[in-house]
C-alpha cells in the first residue's frame, strides 16, 4: 500500500515538474515573440484594407504581386473581431525594406462607417504600441475607402497617433453605389469641381474636410470604366469616385488619378490586375 502511495507520489511530483518546464518553456518562447516587436519608427508600412462583405481574399492578389515584383513583404495580419478587438499575428523582422500589413475585418458587412473607423482607430493603436510606427501608408478597396477616409476626417491630425504618408483608393464610392443611391450616368461635376448630387455621407465628409492632414498625404485614386455605357465599375460611377478630389481639395499634398478600362476595370477585377498592382508600386516605392 506504501508502495502504490509512493509510486502516486512519484508520478504526480513527476508531472507537476513536468508542467513547471513546459511553463517556462511558454513563458520563454512567449518573451523572444514579444522581443520580435520591437522598434519599426523607421518603417512605413502599408496597410491593405477589404471591401464589404469581403476577405483576405480580395487584397491577396495585390500583396501577392508587391512580394514577388517590388521588394515588399507582408509580416502581420491584423485581424478585427466583432467587438473592435485586434489581433496582430505574422512576424515583422527590424530589415524589412516595404512592410505590408493585411487587414481583415471578421465583421464584414458592418456599414456604419463611424463603428469602422473606430477599428481602423484600433489597428493603428496597436500597430503603434506594438511595433512603435510614426508613418503609413493604405491601400482600400471599396468599402475600406470609407472606413479610412472617416478615420482620416477624425484622427487624421492627431498629433500623438502615426501619421499617413500615402493613401491609394481603388474602386472608392464617396459619393453613392450603384443601384443604392447612385444611378448610371445621373450624377455630374459643376464647374467648381464639386458633383452635382451629394449623398448623405458625402455631405458629412464634406464638413469633415478640414480635419485631413494638411499638405502631408499623397493620393492615387484608382477607378474602372467598363466602356458598357455606363461610365462605371458596375458598382461604382466615375463621378463618386473621383469626387474624392473635390472632397479633399485643398488638403492633399499630391494627388492623381487613374482610370481602368474594360473588362479588368469592373469593380471587384480592379485589385485582380497587372495595371493595377503596377500603378500602386510606382506611387508607393518607385517600382513596377
Amino acid at each position: 500500500m506504501k508502495m502504490m502511495q509512493r509510486h502516486k507520489w512519484l508520478i504526480f511530483l513527476t508531472c507537476l515538474v513536468a508542467a513547471a518546464i513546459i511553463s517556462m518553456l511558454f513563458l520563454i518562447i512567449k518573451s523572444q515573440t514579444h522581443l520580435r516587436t520591437g522598434n519599426r519608427s523607421n518603417s512605413i508600412p502599408t496597410l491593405y484594407l477589404h471591401g464589404w462583405g469581403a476577405s483576405a481574399k480580395s487584397t491577396n492578389s495585390m500583396i501577392n504581386y508587391a512580394q514577388r515584383n517590388q521588394g515588399a513583404k507582408k509580416v502581420l495580419t491584423a485581424t478585427v473581431l466583432a467587438n473592435g478587438h485586434v489581433e496582430l499575428s505574422g512576424d515583422w523582422p527590424a530589415n524589412t525594406r516595404r512592410p505590408l500589413v493585411q487587414i481583415v475585418m471578421k465583421d464584414n458587412r458592418n456599414g456604419n462607417y463611424q463603428v469602422t473607423r473606430e477599428w481602423f482607430y484600433h489597428v493603428i493603436l496597436a500597430l503603434q504600441k506594438a511595433y512603435h510606427i510614426r508613418q503609413y501608408n493604405t491601400v482600400s478597396h471599396s468599402m475600406g475607402n470609407l472606413t479610412t477616409i472617416y478615420y482620416q476626417l477624425k484622427y487624421g491630425s492627431v498629433q500623438k497617433l502615426p501619421r499617413l504618408h500615402k493613401q491609394v483608393n481603388l474602386a472608392g464610392h464617396f459619393d453613392g453605389i450603384i443601384g443604392m443611391d447612385d444611378q448610371p450616368n445621373k450624377n455630374y461635376f459643376l464647374a467648381d469641381g464639386s458633383p452635382k448630387i451629394q449623398n448623405r455621407n458625402y455631405r458629412y465628409l464634406l464638413k469633415q474636410r478640414n480635419n485631413f492632414p494638411a499638405n502631408q498625404v499623397q493620393i492615387l485614386n484608382i477607378f474602372g470604366n467598363l466602356e458598357d455605357g455606363t461610365n462605371s465599375d458596375g458598382d461604382v460611377s466615375e463621378v463618386s469616385a473621383r469626387s474624392l478630389k473635390y472632397l479633399l481639395q485643398g488638403r492633399y499634398k499630391r494627388y492623381t488619378e487613374i482610370e481602368i478600362k474594360g473588362k479588368k476595370g469592373q469593380h471587384s477585377q480592379l485589385h485582380e490586375n497587372k495595371q493595377v498592382d503596377q500603378a500602386i508600386g510606382r506611387f508607393l516605392w518607385n517600382v513596377k
